[in-house]
């Protein structure tokens, strides 16, 4: 069997027999013995698990109990448990249940029932509970039993003996074999299951004097409970009616909170029985606490006190608090007696010393173990005193010196001593009679007396000596005997056995020797001796033995005299003693011969380091003399040895030099051949180590330009060749080009189709409504079929080429057009008032489609840094020009903040979302089970379906309820706590993808955040971080990430399929979700309306903080500048020229934009704006703009051919209009360009240290030779170089120039610098040179940027794609379902066409009569169908009619009604509808505009009649 613990509130495995579907009564009744069969297993669980905690064993498996009990052994140890003065162990048959495993049960075994059935009437349980005794032997009625079982332990508890039996209904599991077995036992025996829900009520009348007063004051201390006041209820506890023992007014508050969890447990428990259990049935008590449930855990609360109390006496080893907790009346402990306090405490303390070794940690002792040590430490004190009795009559008996009497003392029982025999009484008196003059003696004390421990050790001295002396006087006799027979074999064995010596073989015929000259000494010949020997035990008591007999005894015979010829025990150890040290000690010196050589070289050499000391003390003492005379004589020899060498010396002075000339030849050869050898042996290691020292300088020379504030020219010299363009630069640069036209295009060739699909959409939705016919939904598809095929070729038409092949005169126009949006892109101050001065609507779309086609849709870094310039200036001008309240952001729906959102979740940021959210999204929506629903008006209403479609009956319950009315029922707020947990578990793991996700939000979204937020501040410095922070919430979440959450359909987040759409409950799911997060954000709480999720605010509130956190974090993002690394010079050094696709259509309205506002954003007269404006000159027509020819003016479609002119697109590449000219004024950034590419031009041919001292020393042939070659190599790159790539021609020029006139340039160049303060002379121009090294490094930087822009590019191009492929695939849906249409259409003009024949229709007719179904308006008023009919009295539905006909497509019907016979009116039904209606939870419609119906079982008839549901 397997028992599972289930959740509090779940339902029993056999619930109540309103299931998912409709039973038959038989189906009902056999749910019912179900149920019965169940129940009866839960209370037997409960009853084998009270037991085993009472008794401390484990009881047989639930299915096997009443079995096991029928023996009655595990009744008896019960009854031994809670009344142990009426039933022991002796009293228990077959109490180990041999018997019963051996042979089954016996008629004795009822013997154990009865005893059970006493001590139950020795307590007082009330009979009327107690079974008989055959209920149990023969069970005739176990059930009787196991209620009895339950009603002891309610009374066991109101005493407080014992724990309260637990409630497992509906908390253990059964498996169906189980309670299928124990239902066909139930039949079997016919019993009638008693009820065990009323024990608390039956138990109470039998055991109150006045049940009403009792009744009433039980009843208040219920209402006191609740009310959780600890004073009112002490206060009722003490009652007198109610009856109650041992309240302690000190513990009111433990009672309060004890009662009520109790209280709370009971109704819980009710709560669950209340679905199998009829009104009448229910127990008065059900759900309030019994008088016994209440003084059960009164008791409870006391005997844990008292617990405490005595507990804490054992640990602070008080024995005066111990006694005041053991005589606690809660307790109830027996034979508690104040006498043996002491034993109490230590028997206590061992007992929880012991427990707390064995568990690890400190541990209370239980009642149980407290009374077993009562008893033991009882029992012990009865011992000691018993003892100290028969202590003082040994005593007595050993200073009487009568053996007999001592031996009598010492075999008393209550004395437990051990090893007392009898034949040593005269032993023992002599040795405690010893050891008690001794004791008296030292502790100068007469009246001392000998304890316990002492006489036991004197008996065991005594028994020892007594034991040593008897083998030692074998031994004796055997050793003398062999003496007098000569044979000397036996003699080592004796000595070894007998005497304990260690012998030495060899000595064997040593010691008989020895020990026969001894013994002859001894022997006289005349001499008559007894048989007995004397020996004397520790020198101090005598031992007599006889040698012919062999016995032993400590009295002395009576006239009889001891051998005195033969050797004793002390004389024969003494000899054989001498003989093996004689013969050691030999052996030692045999032995250790060089060992005393050696000793004796020891000694000598003592004696002479003796006199080696005393002669070198002696000269320790003279000294200064011996060395005086050393130094002497060593001065002496000294001399003449050098006067000797001096003179051979001076005799070879030729051959000496000669020698050391060829010596230190030869030593420096060697130590060169020697280092070259070596380097020979280490080549590869010496070309690694150059390798490493090249690569560490170039290192250092590379973090020298680029880490140095003034990076040396010799650096800079070195890494100049990087500024170079090479082959791969140019292809990179034109896939970038390519890829970037191909994602603009695409993103408006998407933006368009989008456009289309949705007008779509709104047609097909009024095609269902029948609000336009399906020739106007036809002629849009095909105008979308048409676009979706040629969109690239009408979008890229003519001017792919840009602006080459043009005339002269529209050239310049377009060049002007190229200047101004080139102004407007690199300033973002004119369209940021431009946006500002259009109304919403117009700025909406002039947002759309201008503002992000002149920025390509932030397509490369530049455009994107740009953008995010006129994002940042336009939310400034906003907030400084609209914003007068922080919260106007919230409120309000500013135009940036539109902006910005529409832009990130458009083509470049929509691949960011769908990364943050799909896969948490995709989760929720793919968990079926998942239903989260917190409207309790829609629980409620879903509640009401389901149960009118199980039933098939009109519920009673109203259908148009208020939030706090569906909240009064249980099963609404059940389901609505669940789907609380669950929008809790699922909105953790969408918080954990925002959170984690942090790096993948657009750096564009952060940054705007940071701009809102500073600028904010301020305008408003008094605004707190908190309101701040809610205001960037607003953006980066209710804005951003909210509508991606609620519609992941919508903003691409999920893929879905052509014509596929989110289910209901998925939708809700995720609006659950973002709701909650919307108020987490925004650290709004649940109120008003919404109180019911009241239970959230806690979670909300710890969410907010989190949010909290993730805004900050969002908002701390670098500049632009740093970001994207671009500066003012960027433009003038990238390879390619801005290029954007633009329709003519725009160009035009934008340029009559800025003329009609011309006013206010450009407000100076010389504001280059008006410049230019000046020169485009008058808003141009598309005509005009084409020039002339462009369309036919004869031409009938010349209208519309125009306006599709107008949506072609063109390519601009925007120059700044002020760029430098020859013979112009130099603009000073051009000009600083130009110097630079000079200055490395000459660096690369011409060395130097300084600026200064290259331009001023003259180039060398060879330099000038070196120059030349990289002029030509530049030039054929510059001829390979694409068109639209190359630089102006007065670069070209200069680099053409040679050496000398480009250094002389350059020092014009750089004195034109000087004077407008960029470079200064003083610093060796150190300016321009560290401008050179921040491109070298710059140029690094936008190559690798380059790379990551390809792989970006081509990333979103793939996106992109796989929109269109998606848009596409809903046109071919949608063409789908408009054939469908058109098929059906035909097919019912066909069947029109049918009709007029005759004689299908008659066929057709016949079918339908067959299909349909009449009822009268009485009978679907009796089915709860109609509800009423207005102006038509009830008693007049019989002569109403009403026939329902299925239609030829499948969920369509025809209702006709007809009065008295006579039709007068029909309508068409469509199932579909009725499933939507009761989706949306309208239970009542109206049929004829008269007849109301209820949805619900209009839809269950519909399914039982037509589709056998």
């Amino acid at each position: 069997m397997h028992h599972e613990e289930l959740a509090p509130l779940q339902r029993p495995r056999y619930g109540s027999i309103v299931d998912d579907e409709r039973l038959s009564a038989e189906e009902m009744d056999e749910r019912r013995r179900q149920n019965i069969a169940y129940e009866y297993l839960c209370h037997l669980e409960e009853a084998k698990r009270w037991m085993e905690v009472c008794l401390e064993e484990e009881l047989p498996p639930t299915t096997e109990l009443e079995e096991g009990l029928r023996n009655g052994v595990y009744l008896a140890k019960l009854a031994k448990f809670f009344a142990p003065n009426v039933v022991s162990d002796k009293k228990i048959y077959d109490v180990q249940q041999e018997r019963y495993k051996r042979s089954g049960l016996h008629f004795r075994h009822t013997d154990n029932t009865v005893q059970w059935l006493r001590a139950m009437e020795s307590i007082g349980l009330p009979k009327i509970f107690y079974p008989e005794t055959t209920d149990v032997y023969d069970r005739k009625n176990i059930p009787r039993m196991i209620y009895c079982i339950h009603a002891l332990s309610l009374y066991l508890f109101k005493l407080g003996l014992a724990p309260q039996i637990q409630d497992l209904l509906g908390k253990v599991d059964f498996t169906e074999e189980e309670i299928s077995n124990m239902r066909k036992e139930l039949e079997k025996y016919g019993i009638q299951m008693p009820s065990f829900s009323k024990i608390g009520g039956i138990l109470a009348s039998e055991l109150s004097v006045d049940e009403a007063a009792l009744h009433a004051a039980v009843i208040a201390i219920n209402e006191a409970v609740e009310k959780g006041i600890a004073e009112q209820t002490i206060a009722t506890l003490r009652n007198p009616n109610a009856m109650l023992l041992n309240v302690d007014e000190e513990l009111a508050q433990d009672y309060q909170n004890e009662l009520f969890e109790a209280k709370r447990r009971k109704e819980s428990n009710a709560r669950l029985k209340n679905g199998t259990i009829s009104e009448e049935e229910r127990d008065v008590y059900e759900e309030l606490l019994t008088q016994a449930e209440i003084q059960g855990n009164i008791n409870k609360i006391n005997i844990h006190v008292a617990l405490v109390r005595v507990n804490e006496a054992i640990d602070w080893q008080d024995e005066v608090a111990l006694m005041a907790g053991l005589n606690h009346p809660a307790l109830s402990l027996l034979e508690v007696m104040p006498q043996n306090s002491s034993w109490y405490l230590l028997q206590l303390c061992d007992s929880k010393d012991q427990k707390m070794q064995i568990a690890g940690v400190p541990n209370m002792l239980d009642k149980s173990e407290i009374q077993k040590e009562v008893s033991v430490a009882n029992a012990e004190a009865e011992a000691h005193k018993l003892r100290i009795i028969a202590i003082g009559h040994i005593n007595e008996a050993i200073d009487q010196g009568n053996p007999e009497r001592t031996l009598e003392t010492l075999l008393l029982p209550t004395a437990k001593l051990q090893d007392v025999t009898p034949v040593n009484a005269r032993h023992y008196q002599d040795v405690l009679h010893h050891a008690k003059a001794q004791k008296c003696k030292e502790s100068q004390d007469e009246s001392a007396l000998l304890w316990l421990d002492e006489i036991q050790k004197g008996i065991g001295d005594a028994n020892n000596n007594i034991k040593e002396v008897a083998i030692l006087a074998v031994g004796t006799s055997m050793i003398n005997k062999s003496l007098e027979k000569g044979d000397s074999q036996p003699i080592l064995m004796i000595l070894q056995s007998k005497f304990g010596l260690r012998v030495i073989p060899e000595c064997a015929e040593t010691y008989f020797r020895n020990l026969s000259e001894a013994k002859n000494l001894k022997t006289r010949e005349d001499s008559n001796e007894s048989p007995w020997i004397k020996l004397v035990m520790k020198n101090m008591y005598d031992y007599y033995y006889n040698v012919e007999t062999e016995e032993g005894t400590c009295a002395a015979p009576e006239g009889v005299a001891p051998k005195t010829s033969w050797l004793t025990g002390e004389e024969i150890q003494s000899i054989v003693g001498q003989v093996t040290a004689d013969y050691n000690r030999e052996q030692l010196w045999l032995a250790n011969e060089n060992l005393i050589v050696q000793l004796q070289a020891r000694a000598r050499g003592f004696l002479v380091r003796k006199n080696y000391q005393e002669r070198k003390a002696y000269l320790q003492n003279q000294e200064p003399s011996a060395i005086k005379i050393q130094a002497f004589w060593k001065g002496f020899k000294q001399r003449k040895s050098y006067v000797a060498r001096l003179k051979v010396l001076q005799g070879n002075v030729a051959a000496i030099v000669k020698i050391q000339s060829w010596v230190k030849m030869w030593l420096a050869k060697r130590a060169y051949r020697k280092r070259l050898q070596y380097f020979k042996d280490h080549n590869d290691e010496i070309v690694k180590i150059q390798a490493f020292l090249r690569a560490n300088k170039a290192r250092e020379d590379y973090r020298t330009l680029i880490g140095a504030e003034n990076p040396p020219l010799t650096v800079l010299r070195k890494f100049a060749y990087l500024l170079d363009q090479s082959d791969l630069d140019f292809q990179e640069e034109l896939e970038v080009t390519r890829l970037r036209e191909e994602v603009v295009t695409k993103i408006r060739s998407n933006q368009q189709l989008e456009k289309d699909l949705n007008l779509m959409d709104i047609k097909i939705g009024l095609l269902v409504k029948n609000r336009i016919t399906l020739q106007d939904v036809v002629l849009h598809s095909k105008k979308l079929n048409k676009k979706s095929k040629s969109q690239l070729e009408e979008m890229v038409m003519v001017d792919k080429q840009g602006i080459k092949g043009l005339s002269k005169e529209r050239r310049k126009k377009l060049e002007a057009y190229q200047h101004l949006f080139y102004l407007l892109q690199t300033n973002p101050t004119y369209l940021a008032k431009l946006i500002f001065q259009m109304p919403q609507n117009k700025s909406t779309k002039f947002m759309d489609t201008v503002i992000f086609t002149l920025y390509n849709y932030a397509s490369n870094q530049r455009e994107e840094y740009l953008l995010l310039k006129l994002f940042k200036t336009a939310l400034e001008e906003e907030i400084n020009s609209k914003v007068d309240q922080i919260q106007d952001i919230v409120t309000g729906n500013p135009t940036v903040i539109k902006m910005v959102v529409s832009f990130n979740r458009g083509a470049r940021g929509q691949n960011t979302l769908r990364q943050l959210l799909a896969p948490v999204v995709k989760e929720i929506m793919e968990d079926k089970s998942l239903i989260i629903n917190t409207s309790p008006v829609d629980v409620y209403k879903s509640w009401v379906n389901q149960l009118e479609m199980q039933t098939g009956e009109a519920s009673k319950l109203p259908y148009d309820v208020t939030t706090e009315q569906a909240l009064t029922h249980t099963e609404v707020v059940n389901k609505l706590e669940s789907s609380i947990q669950s929008l809790r578990a699922v909105t953790d793991k969408v918080l954990m993808s925002i959170f984690s996700s942090l790096n993948m939000m657009p750096y564009g979204m952060r940054y705007i955040a940071k701009v809102l937020k500073s600028s904010l501040h301020e305008k408003f410095p008094d605004a707190t971080e908190d309101e701040l922070l809610k205001i960037v919430g607003n953006l980066l979440y209710y804005r951003y990430m909210n509508p991606a959450i609620v519609a992941p359909d919508g903003f691409d987040i999920i893929d879905m399929t052509a014509g596929g759409q989110i289910h209901p409950d998925q939708r809700r799911n995720l609006g659950c979700v973002a709701k909650v997060l919307q108020h987490a954000a925004s650290n709004k709480l649940f109120e008003g309306e919404s109180a019911h999720l009241s239970s959230m605010n806690t979670y909300l509130s710890q969410t907010y903080q989190k949010f909290r956190n993730f805004f900050q974090a969002a908002c701390d993002v670098p500049e632009p500048e740093e970001k994207f690394n671009i500066d003012e010079y960027s433009d003038m050094v990238t390879l390619s020229k801005p290029v954007i696709y633009i329709s003519i259509e725009e160009i035009i309205n934008t340029h009559s934009l800025l003329l009609e506002h011309r006013d206010a954003i450009a407000t100076e007269p010389n504001d280059l704006l008006n410049e230019l404006l000046e020169g485009l000159g008058p808003v141009p027509d598309i005509e005009s703009f084409l020039g002339e020819g462009a369309v036919d003016p004869n031409d009938p479609n010349r209208e519309s051919t125009l306006n599709q002119l107008a949506k072609t697109e063109i390519s601009l590449s925007l120059t700044s209009k002020y760029e430098l000219r020859e013979g112009e004024a130099q603009d000073l950034k051009s000009l600083m360009i130009k110097t630079k590419r000079l200055i490395v031009d000459v660096i690369r041919t011409q060395p130097g240290d300084t600026l200064l001292e290259i331009l001023e020393t003259p180039a060398t042939a060879q330099q000038e030779s070196e120059h030349l070659k990289l002029v030509e190599k530049r030039a054929i790159l510059d001829s390979r170089t694409p068109e639209k790539m190359k630089h102006s021609q007065s670069i070209f020029e200069d680099g053409q120039l040679p050496i000398e006139q480009k250094k002389r340039k350059i020092q014009r160049n750089l004195r034109t610098l000087e004077q407008a303060g960029l470079v200064s002379s003083t610093t060796k121009y150190q300016e321009i040179i560290n401008e050179i090294a921040k491109d070298i490094r710059n140029q690094r930087r936008y190559r690798h940027h380059r790379k990551a822009e390809l792989v970006k590019l081509q990333q979103t191009l793939n996106a992109l794609n796989s929109k269109t492929a998606f848009y596409e695939e809903q046109i071919n849906y949608y063409n789908t379902y408009i054939k469908t249409c058109l098929d059906n259409l035909t097919r019912k003009n066909s069947r029109r066409s049918i009709k007029l024949d005759g004689k299908e229709e008659v066929k057709g007719s016949k079918k339908l009569k067959q299909a349909s179904l009449k009822y009268t308006a009485a009978r679907l008023h009796e089915k709860g169908v109609i509800l009423e009919i207005e102006d038509l009295q009830t008693n007049q539905f019989k002569n109403v009619m009403f026939d329902i006909t299925p239609g030829e497509e499948v969920g369509d019907f025809e209702i006709k009604a007809k009065f008295l016979g006579v039709e007068m009116e029909k309508v068409q039904l469509h199932f579909q509808d009725l499933l939507q209606m009761q989706y949306e939870g309208v239970a009542v419609m109206k049929m004829f505009d008269k007849a109301k119906v209820n949805v619900n079982l209009l839809i269950f008839l519909l399914n039982k009649k037509f589709y056998g549901k």
